[in-house]
């Protein structure tokens, strides 16, 4: 040992050769146990100035990755550096430095093409025109043809009990081919089922039975109402609503007024089958909330599959009931009218497709989309489908008629907005 006696004395002592363990570099924690048990008095003395600062500098080398180039000029330019810190100091940034390689190349693989979120918007745009013109088209087929059997048999007990079955028949079809995953079924997940089925039998049946006494535009009009009655029930079961939402309806009520009393083809049938089949959608719709909540790891499209099959089930036995003993002769009047009994099935048979098929869509279409955008989109379908109808049935329309018509789609379009505000207003406060 060398004893350095400056001028102003210094307690100080230096070695000739300061050797310095590399692990106490590496992990500052042995730094502080070694000193805790007195086998370093005084770290400070040992680590002069030069060397704590590289320390720092190898730290910073390892969390911000920097090439080693510039550890190695940083740590050559430290007065006193020894030899093993510097060494450290490499090693770190080559870690780094190869970990911010490993990254890139992920993000490389991920992105073979480079594709960029430019790049991929038209993508998304163009997938959502697809999405939002099969949603349209389906609807429209499934109008046409269910009005043009209703036309020449009478008998939607018969009608929506095969639109089920042919929409449980596809979904058996989807599983079988494993097109679509099929859902793990439980005791449990078929109980809450019952309940939105059965909403969704009765929604579904008076429908048809609208659309089979009235226009199919008139129906639709009856049916942008919809949204009155879900605010009207959650409210008895105690949500609130602002006062946009309730101003919103307004427009709603007075339209489908002025469309009813305007209606050429006015039937109190018709108009009650509507009514009831909003009903019916919108305690479906508040039924599955609550009694679905336990398994939302089931898929929409699943979901409403089997909410088909056990519609099924509740519907046939009371369309037997009600009007089975009229179906054979009303076959015979069916065919007569039309005159070839394959156009009379074909007709049958596509109406059952296409009303799996739009709600299908309708499904797949909330996947991809937001609920505004869906809102919004479904309370274009209804003007759609009104003017593809009365184009196709030549329906004659009054001026009030139309009036009252638009002024119930624009109600359910301010209030799709409406409610969309609120929910977002009570996700930013949750």
């Amino acid at each position: 040992m060398l004893t350095l006696n400056p001028v102003p004395p210094s307690p100080v002592t230096f070695s000739k050769s300061t050797s310095i363990n590399a692990s106490l570099l590496v992990n500052p924690n042995l730094l502080t146990r070694t000193q805790n048990n007195g086998n370093l008095k005084n770290p400070c003395a040992v680590l002069n100035k030069s060397t704590s600062h590289c320390f720092k500098i190898s730290n910073f080398c390892r969390i911000h990755g920097h090439p080693f180039g510039f550890s190695s000029r940083i740590s050559s330019q430290i007065r006193g550096s020894s030899t093993e810190t510097s060494n450290i100091c490499q090693y770190s940034s080559g870690v780094s430095s190869k970990s911010r390689s490993l990254v890139t190349r992920a993000a490389a693989e991920s992105n073979p093409e480079g594709e960029t979120g430019q790049d991929s918007k038209p993508n998304k745009t163009l997938k959502l025109a697809v999405v939002f013109g099969l949603w349209y088209f389906h609807n429209i087929v499934f109008n046409i043809y269910n009005k043009k059997v209703l036309n020449i048999f009478p008998f939607p007990w018969l009608l929506a009990s095969f639109q089920l079955f042919a929409g449980s028949v596809w979904m058996f079809v989807l599983w079988s081919l494993k097109l679509q995953p099929y859902p793990k079924i439980t005791k449990p997940f078929i109980v809450a089922l019952l309940g939105p089925a059965l909403f969704h039998t009765i929604g579904h049946i008076s429908a048809c039975v609208s659309f089979s006494k009235v226009a199919v535009s008139f129906t639709h009009v009856i049916k942008s109402a919809e949204p009155v009655l879900s605010v009207v029930f959650s409210s008895f079961l105690g949500d609130t609503y602002p006062l946009k939402v309730w101003l919103s309806i307004l427009p709603i009520v007075f339209g489908c007024s002025l469309a009813a009393v305007t209606e050429v083809s006015f039937n109190f049938g018709g108009l009650w089958g509507a009514m009831i089949s909003n009903v019916g959608f919108v305690l479906r719709n508040i039924y599955s909330k609550k009694s679905m909540e336990s398994f939302k790891e089931v898929s929409g499209l699943n979901l409403y599959g089997w909410i088909s099959i056990i519609s099924l089930i509740y519907l046939f036995p009371v369309a037997v009931v009600v009007e089975g003993s009229q179906w054979v002769q009303g076959y015979h009047k069916a065919i007569e009218a039309i005159g070839e009994p394959s156009t009379f099935y074909i007709w049958v048979l596509l109406s059952g497709i296409f009303y799996h098929l739009y709600n299908q869509s309708s499904y797949q279409a909330l996947d991809d989309i937001s609920p505004l955008t869906f809102s919004v989109g479904n309370t274009m379908k209804r003007v759609v489908v009104i003017v593809a109808t009365v184009l196709v049935f030549r329906n004659p329309v009054r001026p009030l008629n139309a009036l009252g018509s638009a002024l119930a789609i624009f109600g359910t379009f301010l209030y799709s907005q409406a409610t969309a505000k609120k929910k977002n207003g009570g996700e930013k406060k949750s």
